[in-house]
């Protein structure tokens, strides 16, 4: 059975539901992340967007809020509507929605290498290998000095130590990583590297379901 993307942003609703604990984690993550910025421009990217529930909220009443040029991916027009109505709403005039497939490279071309990257919601719906392969263009996707914010449920098999060596062997460092016990499964790193070119016309993973 497919899933509806649409209806499964319902449990935001409830205040103790997974999804709600999760996205109040990421708001804190990222209002750390832009409060620890260098001044001037930033750019931010966020792969599979849904209905932006964890960027928009935190640029609506940040210091930095026009300091960022944003551009959120989502295939379903329905959450893209509802994401691009919130940030219309907060007067976020940097905030690009887009309905499209977050997967493909060719999304993001002109706005990386970035300084926030969101890959949230995403490494519990592809494959293994997809997961490797996302991390490492992970790399490509962000600036010397930025930040990845991702998520993964920490239930079995959990792949959430094993995602960290990836990002470290990308030349990825720790910032916070929840821990089982939290349940919620955020991970946020910081890029040490220097950013390679991101290649055109690739598709980085596929949903599993």
């Amino acid at each position: 059975m497919t899933r509806d993307w649409y209806a499964w942003h319902d449990d935001y609703a409830q205040p103790d539901s997974a999804l709600s604990r999760r996205v109040a984690e990421l708001r804190s993550r990222l209002r750390d992340a832009l409060d620890q910025a260098p001044p001037g421009p930033l750019r931010a990217i966020s792969l599979c967007a849904g209905q932006g529930h964890d960027l928009i909220p935190v640029l609506a009443d940040h210091p930095r809020r026009d300091d960022v040029t944003a551009r959120l991916v989502e295939l379903d027009p329905r959450n893209a509507e509802v994401a691009r109505t919130a940030a219309r709403a907060a007067g976020l005039a940097g905030v690009e929605v887009v309905v499209g497939d977050a997967a493909r490279t060719d999304a993001y071309a002109d706005l990386v290498p970035a300084d926030l990257v969101l890959v949230c919601g995403v490494f519990g719906n592809i494959s293994e290998a997809d997961i490797r392969v996302t991390v490492w263009h992970c790399a490509a996707l962000c600036a010397t000095g930025g930040t990845v914010l991702w998520t993964r449920h920490r239930g079995s098999p959990d792949l959430v130590p094993t995602i960290c060596d990836w990002f470290a062997a990308e030349g990825f460092e720790p910032v916070a990583v929840s821990t089982p016990a939290d349940r919620v499964g955020v991970g946020v790193h910081r890029f040490t590297g220097g950013p390679r070119p991101l290649p055109a016309g690739v598709t980085m993973f596929r949903f599993v379901r």
